[in-house]
């Protein structure tokens, strides 16, 4: 694939993404401490919106293997994971996905995120989606960013909303959340739709890597 001839070392196969307020990076061993601390006093406030958790999923040797997918599905193209810093501390605050990448006559994939309990509410993912974007579109050339979240889930359509998403669908007992096949209601963004003006002017990710090859069709 052309982004691992592109960038050769794995554990960081894209460059950080610059948003307002935050920064985005590939996931790294070093994060593990700050994610499992994250993810253990957010459990409560995720739970009810993601799939069941592994009985050892905040080990070390679960995030080892989490690490290792992450590879591989970075450079065989079907998954892009990222973590989202604070950037004025560095403060590990949450992730988001592109997932589900689908290339051909398709160019699509789909947008998962979480975010921690005590970083909630105060703009971060919205942050980090509007800086993801132009990434998709322009670097990744995905025509469609689909999401999908659960019809009382209002903080999550907030933010698909604020973002440019469209609401295209409902979806019954599409995903299988916390241990029941829940409804979702069905989101996308085009390339060519408007997008929230939060990304920084200057050097984006997007221009520094706009003589990127599209990819393989």
């Amino acid at each position: 694939m052309w982004l691992s001839a592109l960038f050769p070392f794995p554990a960081e196969p894209l460059p950080t993404i610059e948003g307002k307020g935050v920064y985005l990076r590939v996931p790294q061993m070093k994060d593990f401490v700050a994610w499992r601390t994250l993810r253990d006093i957010s459990r409560g406030f995720l739970t009810p919106w993601e799939p069941l958790w592994p009985a050892d999923d905040l080990t070390r040797g679960a995030f080892r293997r989490r690490l290792r997918r992450y590879a591989r599905d970075m450079v065989t193209d079907e998954a892009y994971p990222l973590f989202i810093f604070r950037r004025a501390d560095d403060e590990l605050v949450g992730g988001l996905t592109l997932s589900n990448v689908r290339r051909g006559v398709c160019q699509a994939a789909s947008l998962g995120y979480w975010m921690g309990a005590p970083y909630a509410g105060q703009g971060y993912m919205r942050a980090a989606v509007t800086a993801l974007l132009p990434v998709a579109h322009d670097v990744l050339h995905l025509r469609r960013v689909e999401a999908a979240c659960m019809p009382h889930n209002q903080a999550s359509i907030r933010l698909l909303e604020s973002c440019g998403f469209t609401r295209e669908g409902y979806s019954r007992e599409y995903l299988c959340i916390n241990g029941t096949w829940e409804d979702h209601i069905l989101f996308a963004r085009l390339k060519s739709d408007p997008i929230a003006r939060l990304v920084p002017r200057g050097d984006t990710l997007a221009t520094r890597l706009s003589r990127v090859p599209p990819a393989a069709q």
